[in-house]
C-alpha cells in the first residue's frame, strides 16, 4: 500500500482513564506511524472524539449543536496526536473542512496532496464539516477524496465478528468478509452511511485491534492478524 487512512477512535487514546488522552498509548501510535512512513507509506489521520464527548447527551441539545460539539472533539484530538507524532520525529499537517484561524490548513484534495508529497502526515479533523455525518463517514469520505488504497480502522476489538464478543463467548471472527455482507448484517464495522458509500466506490478496510502490539505497522505491511473487508 502507498497510501493509507488511519482512524482511531477517541475512547482507545485515552487508555484505561476513558476520558482525555493516555499519552503513552498515544505515543505507541507514533511510533508504528513512523516505521511506515520511513516505509515510504502515505499516511492520513482521522480520529474519533468520543474520549472528550459522545454525540447528545441531553433533550436540552439540539442534534445540529451536538454533533457540532464532537467535531470540535475531533480537533483537540487532532492538534494534540500531532504533536506526539512531531516529538518522535514526523513532520505534520492538520486539515479541517471549517476556519479554525490559524489552529489549522482548509481542507483540499490539493492541499492533502501537497502534504503527502512533502512526506507529512495529514489529519483530517472535523468530520465531514456537517451534523449528522460520523467520523466514520468522514475517514471513507476522505480516503475516496484523496485516493488512498485502504483505510485502517484501529478498534478496540480485534477484528469483525458474527456477533459481539463481549456478550457472546461463542462470537465467531472473521478473517475476510465483503462489504455487501457487513451491510446485510448490520455488523457495524463503520455506520450505515460509511458502509455504502465504501461499497459504492470500492473502497477496502482493515481491521484490528489497536492494544495488540504493533498492530498498525502490522495491517500496513502485510502481518496481519485482524479482519480484512473487501469490496
Amino acid at each position: 500500500m502507498k497510501r493509507i487512512l488511519l482512524k482511531l477512535s477517541g475512547e482507545a487514546l485515552a487508555g484505561e482513564q476513558k476520558t482525555g488522552f493516555d499519552e503513552d498509548t498515544v505515543r505507541n501510535v507514533a511510533v508504528q506511524v513512523k516505521q511506515l512512513v520511513d516505509n515510504g507509506i502515505e499516511i492520513g489521520v482521522v480520529i474519533g472524539g468520543g474520549n472528550f464527548w459522545r454525540g447528545r447527551t441531553s433533550e436540552n441539545i439540539d442534534r445540529t449543536k451536538a454533533d457540532q460539539i464532537g467535531m470540535l472533539a475531533t480537533v483537540m484530538n487532532c492538534i494534540y496526536v500531532s504533536e506526539i507524532f512531531r516529538s518522535v520525529g514526523m513532520k505534520t499537517n492538520i486539515l479541517t473542512p471549517f476556519e479554525c484561524g490559524t489552529f489549522t490548513k482548509l481542507f483540499s484534495k490539493d492541499r492533502a496532496n501537497k502534504y503527502f508529497e512533502k512526506g507529512m502526515v495529514v489529519f483530517f479533523a472535523g468530520g465531514t464539516g456537517h451534523p449528522y455525518f460520523s467520523t466514520d463517514t468522514g475517514v471513507v469520505l476522505r480516503a475516496i477524496e484523496v485516493e488512498a488504497d485502504a483505510i485502517l480502522l484501529a478498534k478496540a476489538v480485534d477484528g469483525v465478528y458474527d456477533k459481539d464478543p463481549k456478550i457472546y463467548p461463542d462470537a465467531r471472527k472473521y478473517d475476510e468478509i465483503s462489504i455487501s455482507q457487513v451491510i446485510e448484517e448490520q455488523l457495524q464495522v463503520v455506520d450505515l452511511t460509511a458502509s455504502i458509500l465504501a461499497m459504492e466506490n470500492k473502497m477496502p478496510m482493515y481491521v484490528f485491534g489497536l492494544q495488540e502490539e504493533n498492530s498498525i505497522a502490522n495491517a500496513a505491511l502485510g502481518r496481519f492478524h485482524g479482519t480484512k473487508v473487501t469490496v
